[in-house]
């Protein structure tokens, strides 16, 4: 599986409750089911109007047919091909 950044436009997102966040985690993962095994989500990062999600999944066609079933835009999708943090100074 390769591993993705999805970029999601949902203005507004920022603000929702962690009631709204919970509903919107559980649309998610009734799309993930229908598609398994060929995308996971791991995480999402919010921002006043966007979601940043890392995915695992075999392509990015896995990941357009989660966001049409779930009703969540894919504005950008972007492989990661790396990962660098602060430890990787000393290696």
């Amino acid at each position: 599986m390769r591993k993705f950044m999805i970029e999601r436009e949902i203005p507004g997102v920022g603000r929702m409750s962690a009631c709204e966040l919970s509903d919107a985690a559980r649309t998610s993962n009734g799309a993930l089911a229908k598609l398994a095994p060929r995308v996971q989500w791991q995480q999402s990062y919010v921002t006043a109007g966007k979601t940043f999600c890392v995915y695992l999944a075999e392509d990015e066609e896995a990941i357009r047919e989660h966001a049409t079933l779930s009703g969540f835009p894919a504005n950008v999708i972007t492989e990661i091909t790396g990962v660098i943090d602060p430890s990787t100074a000393v290696g």
